[in-house]
């Protein structure tokens, strides 16, 4: 019996799913992930229908490439590009119902459209969702960046992003790019004060202006 290959992709980009305390510069290459666009509070039941439907696809995919044969992996982190109305980055306003968001997971370079859309529609017809629609396979390329990992709850935030932002100014870069942030605990499942956030922008040199 042949053994089915295992990646760990966590490991294989561990410079962008690993990030410390202090902020950091980092190229982030083009990459595949299935992605969902949305409007509206995180905490409301279109994000979460969104989510839910996204991981969905993102198992059901994992589980036809290892039926196939052709990999075996751990489904990779959520994440998600955040930003206000009329805004092409930053932060959102803070009437949350007006917040925009483009939720992601990384996939595997096997994995192409075809598959995505087979495994969208067997999603379908076991948990039927709106949002299974709106999932598609997309490559992101966010390239030159900085992040920084923040450790505490949500709300804590924007102090580490402070922190980012200073970073980036005093390494004679600007902000190119929207508010993303990669979800490295489940908040379901870990207490706020542990939850492990890294937080990105991609940046371009300030000279350039």
């Amino acid at each position: 019996m042949t053994s089915i290959p295992k990646t760990d992709f966590k490991k294989v980009h561990k410079n962008l799913y690993a990030a410390g305390a202090a902020p950091a510069l980092v190229d982030v290459p083009e990459l595949a992930f299935l992605a969902i666009d949305g409007v509206g509070d995180p905490d409301g039941p279109v994000y979460r229908e969104a989510v839910e439907a996204l991981y969905g696809v993102s198992y059901g995919v994992r589980f036809g490439l290892k039926r196939a044969g052709v990999l075996e992996y751990p489904v990779m982190p959520l994440e998600g590009l955040w930003w206000g109305a009329g805004e092409r980055q930053d932060l959102p306003a803070l009437d949350r119902s007006t917040w925009h968001w483009t939720m992601l997971v990384l996939q595997p370079p096997q994995v192409d459209a075809a598959l995505v859309a087979e495994t969208v529609a067997a999603t379908a017809r076991k948990r039927p969702s709106g949002s299974l629609e709106r999932i598609e396979l997309r490559r992101v390329a966010e390239g030159p960046s900085a992040q920084v990992l923040h450790v505490g709850p949500y709300h804590d935030e924007p102090a580490t992003r402070d922190r980012l932002m200073a970073f980036v100014d005093e390494s004679g870069y600007r902000i190119s790019g929207k508010h993303h942030e990669i979800y490295l605990s489940n908040p379901t499942r870990t207490a706020a004060e542990k939850l492990k956030t890294i937080l990105r922008y991609a940046v371009v040199s300030a000279a350039a202006d």
